[in-house]
């Protein structure tokens, strides 16, 4: 069963598998939400979007519209 970002509930660690760059802003992927990085969901905003992520280290907001374009595997 493939998970992807918007799966993720607030403190889950993931690992993201695959991004599907056509969906992803090229932003996103300069601030690392690249394969291979570790990822986890800080805090949900109200209605659950946006979301705010850990990626490595740096922290980012992005849409859940967005996130269920991310492949990730929970740890």
């Amino acid at each position: 069963m493939s998970h992807t970002l918007a799966d993720l509930k607030r403190g889950e660690h993931a690992v993201i598998l695959d991004v599907s760059s056509v969906e992803i802003p090229l932003k996103l992927l300069e601030m690392g939400c690249l394969p291979g990085n570790k990822v986890q969901l800080v805090q949900v905003a109200p209605f659950s979007d946006p979301m705010y992520l850990n990626i490595n280290g740096t922290h980012l907001a992005i849409r859940k519209e967005t996130a269920i374009h991310i492949l990730i595997e929970k740890l």
